[in-house]
């Protein structure tokens, strides 16, 4: 049995972890914060000089030719501050995964200690019901595996999705500015 200090060390631990946790939230979300006030800045820049810009035009033509200068800068920072954004969400969601990870086998490891510690001092007779738990806890654990690796294995897939449809569009965009000058 768990006696007060390994009580209080697991809780002392736990909270120890979600404080972990809160910081590295508070760290992805002061990187949003960041990067939205950057591109909020670099966009009002950028807008007060194309408003300049469009005041000084001549005729139609240099018109076209300016807003199709400035529409496909702008079509490639909105894909390349998408994929900020992903990367900021993708990398502070990895940091709690593995910080959960390390926490769910440091769990299933002293869930299994208490556990053949309890089946050490089960009395006789009773070696049938403990080959039987030995059994459920063995397929838990298995089971357990084997979500984490499907979780692991969408996650990548999802990834690879993302990172596609990033460099599809893209080039659509290149491709659509192109066809238009």
């Amino acid at each position: 049995m768990m006696n007060v200090e390994q009580i209080t060390a697991t809780h002392k631990a736990n909270l120890d972890n979600l404080f972990g946790l809160s910081n590295k939230a508070f760290a992805g979300v002061e990187k949003m914060v960041e990067l939205n006030l950057t591109a909020g800045r670099a966009a009002l820049t950028e807008s007060a000089a194309h408003a300049h810009a469009v005041m000084g035009v001549k005729d139609a033509q240099e018109f076209i030719a300016l807003q199709t200068s400035f529409l496909q800068p702008l079509a490639e920072k909105s894909v390349a501050y998408s994929r900020h954004i992903y990367d900021i969400a993708q990398g502070t969601g990895a940091e709690f995964t593995q910080g959960l990870e390390g926490k769910a086998a440091e769990s299933q490891n002293a869930v299994q200690t208490f556990i053949e510690t309890a089946l050490k001092n089960a009395p006789s007779g009773s070696e049938q019901a403990v080959a039987f738990f030995k059994q459920a806890v063995t397929a838990s654990n298995t089971a357990v595996e084997s979500v984490q690796k499907a979780v692991k294995q969408a996650t990548d897939l999802a990834e690879s999705h993302i990172q596609t449809a990033t460099e599809t569009a893209v080039k659509a965009t290149k491709s659509t500015v192109a066809k238009k000058r």
